[in-house]
């Protein structure tokens, strides 16, 4: 039997992944409606379409102003670092594979998020949001993820044994019957 990289049985595997599509679809949701939620604003700037000039604006705050604006752009994304793999449920995968799958699909979304955020009302798009948005999944990915993994890898080694199939004992040859010929 083939088992494709998924540790466990059937039913807690279907139950871990059930759960993590649920929690991805939830937090999904809350994002997309955090962002695009009409805000009233007197006046609007244009897209800011220069990579890191916001974050630059953002340092030019001080300390604290930097890191509240620029961990407002980090934090919303981060839990789909843990949550996309989740919801996929390999337990057995190679760390760069599973990153490289969930930094794309995570930019993806935050790509599409940006564009559509940009015809809300006193919304803007921003590139170096979707540049926090991924770096964000990222650092969630690479401290998460592995570790978890490499746990349930060695909880699914030493959790119960299975019953050993025995080998039937060698009988020695098929019986043949001389008289019969082969057929034409």
């Amino acid at each position: 039997m083939q088992r494709h990289g998924y540790g466990g049985s059937p039913a807690l595997r279907y139950r871990y992944r059930v759960a993590g599509c649920v929690l991805l679809a939830a937090h999904l949701l809350v994002v997309g409606w955090l962002a695009l939620r009409p805000l009233t604003a007197p006046w609007v700037t244009a897209a800011h379409l220069e990579p890191l000039a916001t974050i630059r604006a953002d340092l030019a705050l001080g300390p604290w102003g930097a890191v509240r604006s620029i961990g407002a752009g980090l934090l919303p994304f981060a839990p789909l670092g843990v949550l996309l793999p989740w919801a996929g449920g390999r337990i057995v995968a190679s760390t760069p594979v599973s990153l490289a799958r969930t930094v794309f699909t995570a930019a993806m979304v935050s790509l599409v998020l940006q564009v559509v955020q940009g015809g809300v009302v006193g919304q803007v798009l921003d590139v170096d949001a979707l540049l926090l948005n991924v770096t964000g999944v990222t650092i969630a990915h690479l401290a998460v993820v592995p570790a978890v993994r490499a746990r349930l890898r060695r909880r699914g080694d030493t959790g119960p044994t299975r019953a050993v199939r025995r080998e039937e004992p060698d009988r020695g040859l098929t019986p043949t019957i001389p008289r019969v010929g082969i057929a034409p």
